[in-house]
Formats: C-alpha cells, structure tokens, sequence
C-alpha cells in the first residue's frame, strides 16, 4: 500500500464520527484531521521503540509538532511479541467450564462436549486439564497431569454432562481457579476456557462482581477467555470476563465450530509468551484527558491502566489513544504521553517493565503542524472511529432503535470510503452488515448482526483477542 495515498477524510466528514444520530456536533479542536483541499503531508515518522525481553513497545504520536493551547491529538502504541527462542510447546495448566443449564439443552451442549473430548485428546502428560461444568450446582474432575489413565477418565466425565439448571457462572469461575491456583508456579501458563450460552441466574450476577473475579485470576496468575454460544448470551459480560482476565473473547454462531475455537485456544495459551500485559499511559501536565480508544481501562489518578491479552509468538495488540490538551510553546521536545509496558516474560520466567515517551514540540504556528502530521497516525485515527460508529451501531441494533443503527453505519462507510485504498476492509465490513441487517426479518437475526458487528469492531479498533 501506498502510505502517501492515505490522505483521509475532510474535517467535515471526520466530525461524523463523533456526531452519531441527534447528538450535537462538537467543536472540532483537533489539528490532526484533514481539512478541505489539503495535499498529503507525506510525512511517515519513524515509531519511538523500546523492547525488554519478549515484547517490544512502540508509539508516536499525530506529528513531530503539537498545536499550542486547546487542542486534540493522537497517538498510536504497539505491543508486539517476536518468536520464541525454542520451537518447543509450553505445557499448559488448563481448566475448561462447561455451562450445562437448561438452555443449553441440544446440539450447543452437543457440540461443547466434542470441542471438550478434542481438547482432552489433544493434550499430553505434561499439560494438567480441570473439567468444570454446571447448571446450578458446580461440578469438578480434579486438575491431574493428562496422562493415558487420567484421559480416560476425564472422557468419561464428560460423557456423564446432561442439561440441567440455572446459570451459576461465578460457580464454575471459581471452582477452576481453585483447580489451577495450586500449581501457577509451576506452570508457565495457567488459563480458564468458559463456555456459555447465557446470562447468570445464580450466584454472583452482577457484571461488575463477574469482571472482578477475572481480574483477581489474571493477578494471581491465570488468565480468563470468555467463548459465547449462540446469539441469547451476554456479549459485555464475556468480553470483559477476557479483558479483565487477559484471555481471549469469542462468539460462536454456529456452536460446530467449538472444536476448531478450543484448538486456537490451546495453540494460543502453549505459544504464550508473556501473560499479565498491562500498558500504564501517563499523563503529564499539559495533556487534559484521554481517551483509549475500543479499549477497557481503568484511571489511577494521572495514569490510565490498559489491561491487554497474553501474547503469543508473533501477535500484537494495537491501542489508540485521543489526547486532549492545553499545551504550552516550547522550542525544545516535551513529554506528551509516559508509557510502561509490564508483563512476566514467559521464557525467561520473570516480570519485565519497559518504559517509553512520547515527545514533540510544541508551537503557535498551525502551518507547521500541519506540514509535520504523520499519515501512518490519520489513517488509525479514523480507523478508530469508524470502529467506534460501528461499536455504537451494534448497540443501537440491540436496542431496536434501527434510524440510529443505520445512521451510524452510514457514519463509518463515509470515513471509511473517504480512503478506500487504505480502509478497503474496513468499508466491505460494514457494507455488508448494512445489507444483512437490511434483511434482518425477526429479532433473533438482528441480534446475530449485532453480535458480528461487534466483534468486527474489536478487530478494527486494532484488538486481535477474539474470535
């Protein structure tokens, strides 16, 4: 691709992106979007780095200069993992959660109990395996080694699952870490796959309390991956569950496919080569506010903390950051944006912290700015918020309130379009869910364009975590 093609989108048509259907449009501050009639920069500015251990860190920010005053911006960070220095397959700790509760009964507990005999026939001696499943009560096979002797036992306890119950989530979450705690020490990578259908009905039921345990797991140790069945089940709820719990998020339409997402599952986690990765963004004085963009975060009082997923060999997560500042003139660089990158380095077995800012200077002249932007920025810029028109359409699909949907949708075709060279993908996505959705006859068909749009969103906001 061409990187001097990807002039964007005219301010007029950028601002689109933050209006949505009857919100009032806001003043555009930012010295980042195109304005009419301007010529490419052709400008591509070389990512500050920063690598210790597995991971390599990498950012800049809109341009090599920031307007002075009220004023927005953009930066782009990277985390991205490299090649493990063995080809050798880490054992794993795995507890794999079962939601047998009455609406499960059919070809989706059918179908989890084939994807759980692959997994169980997949693993060796070296891995340890937990089978949980539950309905309204909880029960467990105990972790052991995956020995021949142990494999027949834990195929036969998964042959012995029947529908039954409520939907006591918090259940099943609690028993497999009980089964993985005892041995996260010994085993570089511990994780809990949960497979489910619905909304709890039992236990803890609130989201908040659900995303609190996750995020307890994956301190101590053992990441979470939420797998959704079918189109009845809550969406928030299990991608939070693998945001909090640094694991991954799937939704599965058609429930045949559990055998193939467990498989990815298990490359994944026995390819892990860091876990715990949390990316702290700090803030300096000048720098107002900002916003990460399509991404769980939590504020620390001038630092915001970005909970990413495990990383295997290879994979990388992208954040976009909107800055919002108040900056002074300087002639010399100045900090913009702190950034710590910490994680446990799988291979080497120990936390890792990497630091890396992000400076620029600072001027009154917006001409300079202006000739200084970095295009590689723009095009994530409005990728971003595209992803975000097309975030707030699903919900808005969800909600029945169709006018809104389509007029978010059409919001993002129009950023999208506007650089159809570069966002080509981006613009056949949402094409096709306006005409699927168009067709839409009944609820339980909305609701699974609902669904896919999401996790289109999650894709284009630059997240690789889901399925």
């Amino acid at each position: 691709m061409n990187r001097t093609s990807l002039l964007l989108a005219t301010a007029g048509l950028l601002a689109l992106a933050a209006v949505g259907v009857g919100l009032p449009r806001p003043k555009d501050t930012s010295h980042t979007l195109a304005q009419p009639g301007e010529a490419p920069t052709g400008v591509v500015l070389p990512p500050a780095t920063a690598k210790d251990g597995a991971l390599t860190l990498e950012g800049k920010l809109s341009g090599a200069y920031l307007m002075a005053g009220p004023s927005e911006a953009y930066a782009v960070l990277k985390v991205r993992a490299g090649q493990p220095r063995e080809q050798k397959r880490v054992p794993v700790s795995l507890a794999l959660v079962i939601d047998r509760s009455g609406s499960m009964r059919g070809q989706k507990l059918t179908d989890a109990k084939r994807a759980a005999r692959l997994l169980v026939q997949r693993l060796g001696a070296e891995d340890r395996l937990a089978l949980v499943h539950y309905g309204s009560d909880v029960r467990v096979l105990p972790s052991q080694l995956v020995t021949e002797e142990a494999r027949h036992q834990m195929l036969a306890f998964v042959d012995t699952i029947e529908d039954e119950g409520a939907t006591n989530i918090s259940g099943g979450l609690q028993a497999a870490a009980e089964q993985l705690r005892p041995y996260v020490r010994s085993f570089r990578v511990s994780r809990v796959l949960l497979l489910s259908d619905g909304v709890p009905t039992e236990g803890l039921v609130e989201d908040g309390e659900l995303l609190q345990l996750a995020d307890l797991y994956q301190r101590e140790g053992m990441a979470v991956s939420g797998l959704g069945v079918g189109e009845e089940f809550n969406e928030r709820l299990m991608r939070g569950l693998a945001e909090q719990g640094g694991g991954f998020y799937g939704y599965i339409q058609d429930s045949e496919k559990l055998a193939e997402i467990l498989g990815r599952e298990l490359e994944q986690a026995a390819g892990t080569l860091a876990r715990g990765v949390v990316l702290r963004l700090e803030l300096p004085e000048g720098v107002v506010d900002a916003e990460v963009m399509g991404v769980s975060a939590r504020r620390e009082g001038r630092t915001l903390v970005v909970p990413l997923y495990d990383l295997a060999g290879g994979q990388e997560a992208q954040v976009v950051v909107k800055l919002t500042l108040g900056l002074e003139a300087t002639g010399a660089e100045r900090t913009v944006l702190g950034t710590r990158l910490r994680y446990q380095d799988v291979e080497a077995d120990k936390q890792v912290e990497t630091a890396l800012a992000l400076t620029a200077k600072v001027t009154e002249d917006e001409a300079v700015v202006r000739a200084n932007l970095d295009q590689e920025v723009r095009v994530h810029a409005v990728r971003a918020l595209g992803a975000r028109e097309m975030q707030a359409a699903a919900e808005e699909m969800k909600r029945g309130n169709r006018q809104k949907a389509l007029g978010m949708l059409d919001n993002a075709r129009t950023l999208f379009g506007s650089s159809a060279a570069a966002l080509a993908g981006e613009l056949a996505d949402v094409d096709q869910t306006k005409a699927a959705y168009l067709n839409a006859q009944d609820e339980t068909s909305v609701k699974r364009e609902a669904l896919k749009l999401h996790r289109k969103s999650l894709t284009t906001f630059g997240q690789n975590n889901s399925y």
